[in-house]
């Protein structure tokens, strides 16, 4: 049988991707073939897209997660058998295909309430989201929270993990359409607008405190605005740049005792026993209806509509390739 793989030429735009039918190759030691029903997108792509983060070498394959079926089974295997539903993420890139071979110690079983599309769409970001959580910043009862983009795909995961851990969240978004799904999802305040001074109203919403620990997957301009919104002694945390490049700032920025995390999930995952750990948190938090909404589906050939649209800030939540 013969599957479809999508390669990108060199680093640029959506002009680059080219598909292409190929044969799958038996799996090797330690590998099972997956059959994909499901294939996440993930701004981290466009970045990997665009040579922001360059691949080690060009034509290449991105794509950071999937879901779908065990279809093989390569010899030293003995937890999965054909059948099995999984789905895996983080390194090594290559998911924008059919069919792929995986070391098996990086599939994760899925449970019968968790669909391929519903752990496409949220396992990668819902291992971020247990990262920022729980071992950036332990948030818990009582934590105020900033959360920017709160009804994009990590937005959305990382308002419900928030609420259910009993902290308050002050989620940002850019239309009245999206504060109603942020609020859908539990956030407790919403700065609605690109033009919003969110500082001065996070000083607002807090008492002229400011905010424990604040999420930003901007970048541009916003991380300064995400560190003048975090009380002393509180933590901003940069995720992304969806805006651009973050600009130089002074290091005084972070008086009086600010601390300021650049942390990144795939060098997290690349210790299994880490990778291990937060992709069963985020599945066991699907269980319980922690997910990103599905804001889009496209067909795996149409990979440079599905950038299109990620990269226009329409969408609100994620988007899925489909084989």
């Amino acid at each position: 049988m013969t599957d479809q793989i999508i390669w990108l030429n060199a680093p640029g735009d959506i002009t680059q991707f080219r598909v292409e039918h190929h044969r799958c190759e038996p799996p090797g030691d330690g590998e099972i073939t997956i059959r994909h029903q499901a294939i996440g997108t993930n701004f981290l792509d466009v970045y990997h897209r665009k040579g922001i983060y360059p691949m080690p070498s060009y034509p290449a394959v991105i794509g950071a997660e999937a879901a779908g079926i065990v279809e093989d089974v390569g010899p030293g295997v003995s937890v999965f058998q054909k059948g099995d539903r999984v789905a895996y993420a983080g390194p090594p890139i290559g998911a924008y295909r059919s069919t792929r071979n995986i070391a098996a110690e990086r599939a994760i079983k899925l449970p019968g309430a968790v669909s391929a599309k519903t752990a496409a769409s949220s396992l990668l970001k819902g291992m971020t989201a247990y990262m920022l959580l729980k071992k950036t910043y332990n948030v818990g009862a009582g934590t105020q929270v900033l959360i920017h983009a709160a009804a994009g795909g990590l937005g959305s995961i990382l308002v419900r993990w928030a609420r259910s851990l009993d902290a308050t969240v002050i989620g940002t978004v850019g239309s009245s359409e999206k504060a109603a799904l942020a609020a859908s999802y539990g956030a407790d305040h919403l700065i609605v607008g690109r033009g919003a001074d969110i500082v001065a109203e996070v000083k607002r919403l807090t008492n002229g405190l400011g905010v424990d620990v604040a999420y930003d997957g901007i970048g541009g301009d916003t991380l300064l605005k995400s560190i003048r919104s975090v009380r002393p002694f509180g933590m901003a945390v940069t995720i992304g740049q969806a805006a651009g490049a973050i600009p130089p700032m002074p290091v005084g920025e972070l008086r009086p005792g600010k601390a300021l995390c650049h942390l990144s999930i795939m060098a997290w995952c690349a210790d299994i026993g880490q990778y291990r750990e937060a992709a069963l948190a985020a599945v066991g938090a699907m269980e319980t209806g922690i997910v990103s909404q599905i804001g889009a589906e496209y067909r795996l050939v149409d990979v440079a509509k599905a950038h299109e649209e990620m990269e226009s800030g329409r969408s609100a939540g994620s988007i899925l390739l489909i084989p």
